[in-house]
């Protein structure tokens, strides 16, 4: 098996579930993708590393000689629209060609909801929502996955992710709580979240199936717990976990982007994420797989508040 972006958020803890599995008798060869040096983590006799660069389709020449499977987690996430698109759509077509010529038979993808837009969108079930993204991210994103479902493969969408490694959502939130400590329009908004553990369990069980769950070739799934949460219970979880205080006092979305615009631009963005109700239906996903959502995200947070707490410290 081969993985792309296996020591970023998502791989750092896809990875491990790999290894244990490639240690036993009947267990899959594990390798690597990578354009930088790999983490502590990342080697070992069980794992193979080989060079290889999205933004250099030559480079990925006998990444896949001898693999069955490729999980591509690999994304890029913010840059120009250029490198965006040399990443998520060039290099997506080249890793897949690549793929094609070593007979790859299995192709997973981490995708994202974000090509679905800004919303509001509530329990939409794959297929029966329009694509409309909305920053070079997610247009080329969404190029790469397109790609990677005309070639049979399965792309898993999350919306928002939580856990160790997380850089953008639970900071993302901290940020604009500080900025703006006040709820907005009554934070109702219901969102779809996943842990980082279960989305890493769904992946890997995706990719190790002996003969993989054929109903999943081809098809978009969406991944997230089953139960959507309001913006209040988030916010309320994490202020708690973390010892921040709550929101006062109310105002209104309008009033609240007004405010945010004066921290500059990009401000606006993280209230985005979260200001309208974004929740997808997952059944699909889970009634393919033995592994489960896990608990809801106002019982797991507590798990993950201890390097949430030291990580948004050392920030400081």
């Amino acid at each position: 098996m081969l993985v792309t972006g296996g020591t970023g958020f998502i791989g750092s803890h896809v990875v491990p579930l790999l290894r244990t599995a490639s240690r036993m008798p009947d267990g899959p060869a594990l390798r690597l993708l990578t354009h930088r040096r790999p983490g502590p983590d990342a080697t070992g006799g069980d794992l193979q590393t080989v060079h290889g660069d999205l933004a250099d389709p030559a480079s990925l020449h006998g990444a896949c000689d001898g693999v069955t499977t490729v999980l591509h987690l690999a994304a890029r996430i913010g840059g120009t629209p250029e490198e965006c698109r040399t990443v998520n759509e060039q290099g997506t077509r080249a890793l897949l060609a690549e793929a094609a010529r070593a007979g790859v038979r299995r192709i997973v993808q981490l995708g994202t909801a974000a090509v679905y837009g800004d919303g509001p969108h509530r329990g939409e079930r794959e297929g029966r929502i329009a694509e409309a993204p909305v920053s070079p991210t997610s247009e080329t994103r969404l190029a790469g996955e397109r790609l990677v479902l005309a070639a049979g493969g399965t792309v898993v969408r999350p919306y928002l992710v939580y856990g160790e490694g997380d850089t953008w959502v639970v900071p993302g939130l901290v940020q604009l709580l500080r900025r703006l400590p006040h709820w907005v329009d009554g934070a109702d908004a219901r969102l779809s979240l996943i842990s980082a553990p279960v989305l890493a369990r769904a992946l890997a069980e995706l990719a190790l199936a002996p003969h993989g769950p054929a109903s999943a070739a081809g098809r978009v799934l969406h991944a997230a717990h089953p139960e959507p949460v309001t913006l209040r219970d988030v916010v309320t979880t994490v202020c708690g976990a973390l010892g921040l205080p709550l929101p006062t006092g109310e105002i209104t979305l309008q009033e609240a982007l007004r405010r945010l615009d004066a921290h500059g631009p990009g401000a606006r963005r993280p209230l985005a994420l979260v200001a309208v109700d974004r929740w997808y239906d997952s059944s699909a996903l889970w009634s393919l797989l033995t592994t489960g959502p896990g608990a809801p995200f106002t019982a797991a947070f507590e798990e993950c508040a201890p390097w949430y707490r030291r990580t948004l410290a050392d920030a400081r």
